[in-house]
């Protein structure tokens, strides 16, 4: 499988190294995409070899199969559509980006009429077996409280401009309690796992979304909430932050990976 790489950060280190080591059995890697004189981008075509290309028409003219996007809200909103039309398939890691109602349409749309695939991980969280089940038989509330250490909050502008001072917090404080649909947004690096979870489950307006900065944490927990006909489920996380990106964790990374060994695979287990 010929797969490109949109972004040049901690997720495409981790699967140039992976891919490098032999450990994605059946993956080449044609192209990192990334911005015009992306130093990182550099870094990674003189480690593993792989070409840095630079705009979506000299990336498709390496015809990869799949790209893995693992960038930004932005790029999404750029390339995810005229991507899926070319017939290329997406595994999107910026998940927050298809809070928009007319991209994920539009998307959707590009990847029935051209059989491309649109695949959206599970990134950091866990339980999207047991919700799509659970939506079968009817679900009556969704809820994710998304709690991490004060510094995977700095630099976020929504954030800022709550005027709490992170550097000295000690206690938690909540950044935000609402549904997905206006918290997602605010957050484009820290929460695209309730995008999933709200994609996978009961949409946006229904999903509940509470953000927390803890200074008793040491790792970013998720805790999830599922009420329905079919009882209740409840799955809490404990996610080690990526070492170069603690807004992220590492288990949003590999899910990554796995992805791609699905995509990759003729035999899938769970839903």
């Amino acid at each position: 499988m010929r797969i490109a790489l949109l972004g040049a950060g901690t997720i495409a280190r981790l699967a140039l190294g992976r891919i490098a080591k032999g450990e994605l059995a059946g993956v080449q890697v044609v192209a990192v995409c990334a911005r015009p004189r992306s130093a990182r981008a550099n870094v990674l075509s003189r480690e593993f070899g792989v070409p840095v290309v630079e705009g979506r028409e000299a990336l498709l003219r390496l015809r990869p199969q799949v790209v893995l996007e693992a960038a930004s809200h932005e790029a999404v909103r750029e390339h995810l559509v005229p991507l899926l039309k070319a017939g290329v398939s997406v595994i999107v890691l910026s998940a927050g980006a298809l809070a928009d109602d007319s991209l994920r349409r539009s998307a959707e749309d590009a990847a029935k009429a051209s059989g491309a695939r649109l695949y959206v991980p599970s990134g950091g969280i866990g339980g999207l077996d047991a919700l799509k089940a659970a939506c079968v038989a009817g679900v009556d509330a969704v809820s994710i409280e998304v709690s991490k250490p004060p510094r995977a909050w700095k630099g976020i502008p929504f954030v800022d401009k709550l005027g709490i001072d992170l550097d000295d917090l000690k206690a938690p404080s909540v950044l935000f309690d609402g549904n997905a649909r206006e918290g997602v947004p605010h957050f484009p690096q820290n929460v695209n796992i309730a995008a999933v979870l709200s994609m996978a489950g009961i949409g946006f307006d229904r999903t509940r979304l509470k953000v927390v900065a803890d200074p008793s944490l040491a790792r970013n927990t998720h805790r999830i909430e599922i009420l329905g006909a079919s009882g209740r489920i409840a799955v809490t996380l404990e996610n080690v932050p990526a070492p170069e990106n603690p807004k992220t964790a590492w288990l949003a990374c590999y899910s990554a990976l796995a992805a791609l060994q699905e995509m990759v695979s003729n035999v899938r287990y769970g839903t």
